[in-house]
């Protein structure tokens, strides 16, 4: 019997509800347009051809059995069958000629558009699946779009071939692997006014960190013109986080970003070409800038939250959602032109910790960014082209300048991935997060640095940037479920620098970060001296002048380079623990490490010893460094004031004598930090005798203490511990060093201030952990590595001296 219903729907006309209709895609494009167009979603006009004209097409051809016979009984792991038999289903759908009436309705929807759009009106041809774009599955990159469609005949063969894409090879495997029945799925068609990104940018949007699952951000990435390359992985796009808990407090600030390298653009081809699209080289000023300017990532990072909380509200439930956006290079507009619900980091386990953990080192092959955070070893095998595929076996890990669609059935079977271009929501990522293996993208030279035949370990659990190296490294992998993790009644806090693990470090039992270091942000992502930055003039040597004004082109000037990174970085942390505390210790390098840095000789002494040198506190309002120490405290102002992230601590490290407190604490008011306004704690490291000796008159300067014990025990004992010689000296249990400890306790405790340990001994030594419990100490702070061994000792410890566990870590 021949199917029935309407052929065309306008998108004003559809809703979500409407999926069986108009699929996923298009239903969700109507339910945009119906309920959020006022809200400032802005989506392109437009109308669905429905699965009913699909399904009349097929029954007026009579084109079921053909489509039974080609596939009934299909092996999908049979390549050359599926190949084939992939071919015949669509020629037959494809030769099927629409009906006079549904051609009719498509012609006439078109010109109603042109109406409303003038003569120059060009349109995107969609393929929307009625089984596509659920809370469990997606369709994502499985069936044909067609960009800059101009012409009824055009629009008219774009819709026959959208309609066979629904037996592409990926589709069909897609469908076998996730249960739904070929004949029980039907193909909807959306005709979109084309938004005109080939003149300026477009990408996508997740309100989620795709990699942890963090549901605190949104994730803007972007490249220049149409979007097919942004999804398809041809470029490396720019990134940008937003936190939303501040947005929504009507703090408007991009928390974080990272340049991508944009390295092609695709744009209309000229009349009478071989297709309708094609890609030229980006300009090289346009790759060393941001494809976006903060509003408008603003802008797309709140219409993003809209459309969230529509469909959570809907739904009953929070609905992390996948949006493809588009700037039309005309009217200067941000549109949204596709958002369905993210199926893969949504549904992480919030109390099941999977950790995957290096334990050896080899040569750095190649770098990018890491999908996933698992790691994989394996025999590398590099594809030049989609003829090569046939070559690679299971458990190979999988090297190509980009992936496609098509490719789908071989990287499924892969150990990892890894690309040399593609950003985080590039089809190679996008399987690689569908069937949990690593991957590494935007790696810009792996093809080449890696032989087919090569023994190569991929790791993703080292952060957003992720490495191969030479040889089969071992590796271990540890599941904890903290549901099942009792706390002790001592706060278990983390240590951390680096800002790639914010977010997934989080995920760990904790009560906030002890220690943010700031150095490794400098050192890391910085990597100029902050006297340099502001003086750039007496940097001797050429060639480093030369390489910092590369490195802070395109920023308002050198100082604000340093500002604006060392913000986000420390933001960035900050965010990933908000609302609980995080104390950031102002920096801390020594004069050697200072002088390592771009530019640093020209600023730093020679010191014989500068492990008790300048260094910390004394540095802060001294001339040789204050103009540096004035860039940190904007930072830090950028972060509590502009990010609204008020959970920041500001703490001083190496702080000799009361009066350097003093002093570094007025500089810090002078440049907007005053301890007390605006909530501002400030505390001090206790790492050096006199801090435990005269500790009641620093306590009425500072908020709480964090010890040191690394630096405590080295001038408690007199022990230089960067030298080797008296190494055998360094020991947190000596009992002079305990004694300290048990002093610097008291007298924080007796002063009403908080007293925390940030050093190294309590995860080394446990029998130092229960000392300091037996004394009252407030927080113990530990690497991320050591985290979940203390706190099971810290429970044994505390249950022994008869204190009653918390209840375990709920996020």
């Amino acid at each position: 019997m021949e199917a029935s219903g309407k052929f065309i729907s306008w998108f004003a006309e559809l809703g979500i509800a409407d999926v069986p209709l108009v699929g996923g895609k298009n239903a969700s494009l109507g339910e945009m347009v119906r309920e959020l167009g006022g809200q400032g979603v802005r989506v392109p006009n437009g109308f669905a051809v429905t699965a009913a004209a699909y399904r009349a097409t097929l029954d007026r051809a009579g084109a079921w059995d053909g489509l039974h016979a080609a596939l009934d009984g299909l092996d999908h792991t049979n390549v050359a069958a599926l190949t084939r038999r992939a071919r015949t289903a669509r020629d037959i759908v494809y030769g099927a000629p629409l009906p006079p009436e549904l051609a009719e309705g498509i012609v006439q929807a078109w010109r109603a558009l042109r109406e409303q759009y003038g003569e120059t009106l060009t349109v995107a041809v969609r393929s929307s699946a009625t089984a596509e774009d659920l809370p469990t599955a997606s369709f994502a990159g499985q069936h044909e779009t067609y960009l800059n469609v101009s012409g009824e005949a055009d629009l008219l063969d774009s819709v026959r071939r959208c309609f066979a894409s629904l037996f592409m090879e990926r589709a069909i495997v897609y469908r076998i692997e996730n249960g739904f029945d070929h004949f029980r799925v039907s193909l909807s068609v959306g005709v979109m006014k084309m938004v005109r990104s080939d003149l300026a940018c477009s990408g996508v949007i997740f309100t989620l960190d795709t990699e942890t699952g963090f549901r605190d951000v949104v994730l803007v990435t972007g490249a220049y013109g149409l979007g097919e390359n942004v999804v398809q992985g041809t470029v490396d796009t720019d990134e940008f986080y937003v936190f939303k808990p501040t947005l929504r407090a009507g703090r408007r600030s991009v928390l974080r970003r990272s340049l991508g390298g944009k390295e092609v653009r695709m744009v209309y081809a000229e009349a009478g070409a071989a297709g309708t699209t094609r890609n030229v080289p980006t300009a090289p000023d346009a790759r060393a800038r941001y494809c976006l300017d903060d509003a408008a990532v603003l802008e797309l990072a709140e219409a993003a939250l809209r459309i969230e909380e529509h469909y959570g509200a809907r739904a009953g439930h929070p609905v992390p959602m996948d949006i493809e956006w588009a700037q039309d290079g005309i009217d200067g507009k941000l549109y949204v032109v596709q958002a369905r619900p993210e199926t893969v980091a949504a549904r992480r386990s919030a109390t099941l910790l999977d950790e995957y953990h290096l334990d050896g080192k080899g040569e750095v092959l190649a770098s990018g960014r890491a999908v996933g955070s698992r790691v994989a070893a394996g025999t590398a095998r590099v594809i030049a082209d989609i003829g090569q595929l046939g070559q690679f076996r299971p458990g190979e890990i999988l090297v190509a300048e980009t992936t496609m669609p098509d490719w789908g059935t071989v990287m499924k079977t892969a150990a990892g991935v890894v690309t040399d271009r593609g950003g985080r929501t590039c089809h190679a990522a996008i399987v690689a997060r569908e069937t949990g293996v690593p991957a590494l993208v935007g790696c810009g030279n792996a093809t080449r640095t890696i032989r087919t035949g090569d023994p190569v370990t991929l790791s993703c659990a080292e952060g957003s940037v992720g490495h191969v190296y030479a040889g089969s490294l071992p590796f271990h992998r540890t599941i904890t479920d903290l549901a099942a993790l009792p706390m002790p009644r001592t706060r278990m806090m983390v240590n951390i620098g680096n800002p790639d693990l914010a977010f997934r470090t989080r995920f760990l039992p904790n009560d906030g970060v002890g220690l943010a270091r700031m150095e490794f942000i400098v050192a890391e992502h910085i990597r100029i001296h902050p006297m340099a930055l502001i003086h750039p003039d007496q940097v001797r040597d050429e060639g480093q002048r030369a390489e910092i004004a590369r490195i802070t082109s395109g920023h308002a000037s050198p100082a604000e380079y340093f500002v604006r990174e060392l913000a986000e970085g420390v933001g960035t942390i900050a965010a990933a623990f908000y609302p609980k505390p995080v104390i950031v210790r102002m920096s801390d390098f020594k004069t050697n490490e200072y002088a390592s840095l771009l530019g640093g000789a020209a600023f730093e002494p020679l010191e014989a010893n500068p492990m008790i040198g300048f260094r910390g506190a004394s540095r802060y309002a001294h001339p040789a460094y204050a103009e540096g120490f004035a860039l940190e405290c904007r930072a830090m102002r950028r972060v509590r004031e502009d990010m609204g992230l008020s959970n920041l601590i500001l703490m001083i490290p190496f702080c000799r004598r009361v009066k350097e407190a003093e002093d570094v604490l007025h500089a810090m008011a002078s440049h907007g930090l005053e301890r007390g306004v605006d909530g501002l704690e400030v505390y001090v490291m206790c790492e050096i005798p006199n801090n435990v000796i005269q500790v009641d008159a620093f306590a009425r300067l500072f908020d709480g203490f964090s010890i040191g014990s690394n630096d405590l025990t080295q001038l408690v004992l007199g022990v230089d511990r960067d030298s080797d010689i008296v190494a055998f000296d360094f020991d947190e249990r000596d009992p002079g060093v305990l004694e300290m400890l048990r002093q610097a306790v008291a007298g924080a405790r007796r002063n009403g201030r908080h007293v925390g340990i940030c050093g190294q001994a309590p995860s080394d030594y446990p029998e130092v952990a229960r000392y300091l419990v037996e004394q009252g100490i407030d927080s113990i702070s530990l690497n991320p590595d050591s985290l979940l061994a203390t706190v099971r000792n810290l429970v044994e410890v505390e249950r022994a001296l008869g204190i009653a566990a918390r209840m375990p870590f709920a996020g």
